[in-house]
């Protein structure tokens, strides 16, 4: 049994969020410092939420650290309830810290355009060659591929797993309450205290106390009103399309034997799909928008264009779209194609969706664990067959489509063809 590696004195980092990020643990304090970890300082939890609020420009490090210290806080709750060893509640620690050290700058962006996956990234960086892998390897050969488990959810000890990825769990609490602050919105604010005192250890998961049951809900509706109102707001949408398109030019260019006036050099792994761990964890958000002043630059009209209305934040336009409506699409395209401008890169219908909560469903590709209560009785009870507030959005998937384009280059266009154009999308003047 390994014995307890602490710090001579504690460390504590200054959190906005959670006032203070406590560690003891000297493994803790060796990851935090490993180049891996450091990288996600380079990386902005929200992506191109900053085009829309210019607060959120905090890092998946800062999240990182959050999640960890909400992690330890349940850990503290956990004690006299539930059993579990040091190493039990290091591996927890350990994944809570790791969990997103796998992303990539940009990542959902970035991932669509190269289809990679975040998540393999985050296997590759906890069982390569790295050094978050190397201090993992002191508590045992195998503790590297333990945390890796609790992160995919494929280890043995559930609880462990719902800590860190359930319908609320340590990742979810932080993210909503972090970005919340950064972003300058209330809606993600909610009672964490309180959530903490009623959560309980319960065999294969957790559990709580029916007289926490209000703060649960304003959990649920403050994950609800965060999605629709900061995660999906339109104009971070457009730039993500924006953005999309800039790594899709690049990628078609590069095929097509394009001569880049600077080459891509740390990109060019992804445009050839010959991509070591080594290549992914030099990329972050400083190369990316290096390589986007330099492409603005470029002789590509399009390359040169997407790039400047992202640096420049000149970004597309919107309108609601019918996804059952595919001949104004088809038409839209030909009259742009017609009109000079380029549908593959500047007309995109974008669709986002969202399930704010779900009780269980046997057989569905991704089984949701329901959030249970403890009545007084000690019988237990899903969460909507006592909330009226979660019954009323329970199971309830919301879909969002909306239509981007370049409302300049229309606005360009001799009269009677941009107010045609401007006619089939419903906007007749620049809004």
């Amino acid at each position: 049994m390994q014995q307890p590696q602490l710090l001579h004195e504690e460390k504590v980092f200054k959190d906005p969020v959670h006032r203070y990020v406590h560690v003891r643990e000297k493994l803790i304090w060796d990851l935090i410092n490993s180049p891996e970890f450091q990288r996600l300082r380079r990386i902005r939890q929200l992506g191109t939420s900053f085009f829309t609020f210019h607060g959120g420009e905090h890092s998946r490090f800062n999240h990182s650290l959050g999640v960890y210290e909400i992690m330890r806080r349940i850990l503290e709750t956990f004690e006299g309830r539930i059993h579990l060893s040091y190493e039990e509640k290091l591996l927890c620690l350990c994944a809570a810290l790791l969990h997103d050290v796998g992303h990539g700058p940009f990542s959902h962006s970035f991932e669509k355009v190269f289809r990679y996956h975040h998540e393999d990234w985050t296997r590759a960086i906890l069982l390569g060659d790295t050094q978050i892998n190397r201090i993992l390897r002191r508590m045992g050969d195998d503790f590297p591929k333990r945390v890796e488990e609790v992160i995919a959810k494929t280890y043995d000890n559930k609880l462990i797993v719902s800590l860190i990825s359930s319908q609320i769990d340590a990742d979810r609490m932080d993210y909503l309450l972090r970005d919340a602050y950064y972003t300058g919105v209330n809606y993600g604010n909610f009672e964490i205290e309180r959530i903490l005192r009623v959560m309980r250890p319960h065999e294969d998961g957790i559990v709580f106390k029916f007289s926490g049951m209000h703060a649960v809900e304003d959990y649920i509706m403050s994950r609800y009103q965060m999605y629709w109102q900061v995660y999906f707001h339109p104009v971070t949408r457009s730039a993500e399309v924006v953005l999309r398109k800039i790594f899709q030019r690049a990628k078609e260019l590069f095929a097509q034997g394009y001569s880049f006036a600077q080459e891509p050099v740390l990109l060019l792994p992804f445009l050839t799909d010959k991509v070591s761990l080594s290549d992914y964890l030099s990329l972050d958000e400083s190369v990316i928008l290096f390589y986007m002043q330099m492409w603005r630059k470029e002789s590509d009209p399009i390359l040169k264009d997407l790039c400047a209305r992202f640096l420049d934040r000149n970004l597309f336009k919107y309108v609601e779209y019918n996804p059952r409506d595919y001949r104004l699409l088809a038409e839209l395209k030909e009259e742009f194609q017609a009109a000079g401008i380029d549908p593959m890169y500047y007309l995109e219908v974008d669709t986002t969706s969202d399930l704010p909560y779900d009780f269980y469903r046997a057989g569905e590709e991704e089984e949701r664990i329901p959030i249970m209560l403890l009545m007084p009785s000690g019988e237990l009870v899903e969460l909507s067959q006592r909330s009226e507030i979660v019954e009323a959005i329970s199971g309830k998937r919301r879909f969002d489509y909306k239509l981007y384009f370049p409302m300049d280059k229309v606005l360009a266009l001799p009269e009677d063809v941009s107010g045609k154009i401007r006619e089939r999308l419903g906007v007749m003047e620049d809004a």
